[in-house]
């Protein structure tokens, strides 16, 4: 227990042991013992008889006195590291050496760990003891931690490896929410409410200002999004940043070459558009990547790979054609969309360029501007020209009935290409934010085939189940319900136990719209596998528990939300020319 004293001439049990075993009078053994290791002061001696008349033990007195000592000590080491003392290091690597060899004794411990933490260079020797040593390892402060780390990529990976798999698993938990709402739905939080998580928070205290520690998580982010194609690394690496960022650790933010680029996304993040100002700034930063430094790319398109990045992308790209309907203009005529489109290409493009290592560009398909995008708008043209034809007086209206089918540039581009598939699936959303039941029984049976499966992704589906609340009384109509289940969400979930996943959570809401006669049949579908996840049938219990619930009494009336869609209306001339609508 007192391991070290000897080393440095105290004595301790194991002395008093020997000198009691070997005394003749063991009263003045003690006492003569006493007088040698107790606290030397001449003073204190004839002060000491006093306490024993009052009752109270000597190892009380000491205990209170090295107690009063030691966090004196704490504040002087503290005092010295912070002072302006050229020798200061100096001075605490001498207390380090005089008080290491008592680091195992647990009253002298905060001493040393004091010590240790205020040295901004601790000596390699001591470092490996502690390093050795699991329990000196564990209560050891983090800034010696970082010392440890640096030099041991293996063990930093070991510390950071349960925090990165915290993360995704957090993530993917929100996709999954019981939460079915368009207003607090995955992207709802501020960037800034995202990375003042404990994730976050704790890898940015365990980087502190270590570049090389910075790196080695850079590192991690990179080989686990290579592994796993998980986008939420992606948004992990941006949030990082944007922590020591708001930190203000310039030793790092000054040094990452996406430094300014992320800063400026994060905040079109938070408004939820890119405006033109901030869009020259992106471009610039796009256009400014040197030669010879292209693997900046690697890192921007990750950061752009981000679904919160990716989100606002394709929001703006959104808003964009909106006011191109409005102003008669043709998508390639638009600077600012062609920019959206390159920054969702190299974010979309990002798994494919760290994995190849070729830090360049992907080349947009032009024909996405030129046939895809004027087939989606031509979809909203018909669709303005029914609500228009519906409004005229019987006399005028002509046997026009709402189109079934979809332009072949928009069903083929949503199978082949990843960037108009984005597109595609935001204006189904946007469609179902405008309770369009017409556009959306039109185009869900499009989504069933889409470029590598997106459309049947968590995080569209998760949107999607929230956006369909607002149609929850469609829910009522057989059709509504053949086109949403049958044509488009079942075709896939006995294959894909998310897709089941998301059609339970958004049932568990809206079970009590759902024709009867349909949901009965639904419930037989969507009977768990016996192979199956704990959440799966967790879900499936919930949603017979509710329609039990309901047979034995009636829900109460649902209110319908207010919104703020992040989408402003741009109104559109209503002249014989332009028979177009807001998308």
């Amino acid at each position: 227990m007192f391991a070290g004293l000897p080393e440095l001439g105290i004595a301790n049990g194991e002395d008093l042991k020997e000198t009691l075993t070997n005394c003749t009078e063991p009263l003045k053994a003690i006492d003569q013992f006493q007088m040698e290791n107790g606290i030397l002061l001449p003073t204190l001696q004839s002060a000491l008889p006093f306490l024993d008349l009052h009752g109270t033990p000597r190892l009380e007195f000491h205990q209170s006195v090295f107690d009063e000592l030691r966090e004196k000590l704490m504040e002087r080491v503290a005092i010295i590291a912070e002072g302006k003392d050229e020798d200061r290091y100096t001075k605490l690597e001498e207390l380090l050496e005089k008080s290491f060899p008592l680091v195992k004794i647990p009253s002298i411990q905060p001493v040393v760990m004091q010590v240790l933490k205020h040295l901004p260079k601790v000596p390699e020797k001591k470092l490996k003891l502690v390093m050795a040593d699991k329990e000196l390892y564990k209560v050891c402060a983090v800034e010696v931690k970082r010392q440890i780390w640096q030099d041991n990529q293996a063990l930093f990976g070991d510390e950071v490896s349960p925090l990165l798999k915290q993360y995704i698993v957090e993530k993917e938990a929100a996709l999954f929410s019981s939460d079915l709402s368009i207003l607090h739905n995955f992207f709802s939080s501020s960037p800034k409410t995202r990375r003042q998580g404990e994730v976050v928070t704790k890898l940015t205290q365990m980087i502190g200002k270590n570049v090389k520690l910075y790196d080695m998580v850079l590192q991690f982010l990179r080989t686990l999004f290579l592994r796993t194609r998980n986008v939420h690394y992606c948004t992990l690496r941006a949030e990082l940043l944007m922590s020591l960022h708001d930190l203000d650790i310039s030793e790092i933010c000054s040094v990452d070459p996406c430094h300014k680029f992320t800063w400026c996304l994060d905040a079109c993040i938070r408004e939820k558009f890119v405006d033109g100002k901030r869009a020259r700034e992106l471009q610039g930063f796009l256009d400014g990547v040197k030669k010879g430094h292209e693997q900046v790319l690697g890192d921007l398109s990750m950061i752009l790979c981000d679904p919160f990045a990716c989100n606002t992308l394709v929001l703006s790209i959104i808003r964009n054609l909106q006011e191109l309907l409005s102003q008669d203009s043709l998508p390639r005529d638009s600077p600012d969309l062609l920019l959206l489109l390159r920054m969702l290409s190299l974010g979309q493009g990002a798994w494919d360029m760290i994995d190849s290592q070729v830090f360049k560009e992907p080349r947009l398909d032009l024909e996405v501007v030129t046939r895809f995008l004027p087939a989606m708008m031509s979809v909203v043209v018909d669709d303005h020209t029914f609500i228009v034809e519906q409004k005229l007086p019987n006399e005028e209206k002509s046997s026009l009935s709402y189109p079934t089918t979809l332009p072949d540039a928009f069903s083929r581009y949503l199978q082949d290409n990843r960037v108009a598939c984005e597109m595609g699936l935001y204006y189904v959303l946007h469609i179902a934010k405008l309770r369009n039941k017409n556009a959306l029984q039109r185009l869900l049976p499009a989504l069933v085939d889409t470029y590598n499966d997106m459309a049947f992704g968590d995080i569209f589906l998760h949107l999607l189940t929230g956006h369909l609340t607002l149609l929850s009384d469609e829910f009522g109509s057989e059709d509504f319900c053949s086109v949403v289940f049958d044509g488009f969400l079942l075709t896939s979930f006995s294959s894909k136990e998310n897709v089941h996943r998301h059609i339970l959570r958004m049932l568990v809401h809206l079970h009590h719209k759902v024709l009867p006669s349909y949901m009965e049949t639904l419930m037989k579908t969507l009977e768990p596998p016996k192979q199956c996840s704990e959440p799966l049938k967790e879900l499936h219990s919930q949603l017979t528990e509710k329609l039990e619930a309901q047979k034995k009494s009636p829900p109460p009336p649902d209110e319908t939300p207010s919104l703020d869609l992040g989408l402003h209306p741009v109104s559109v001339p209503t002249t014989p020319s332009t028979p177009t609508t807001p998308l």
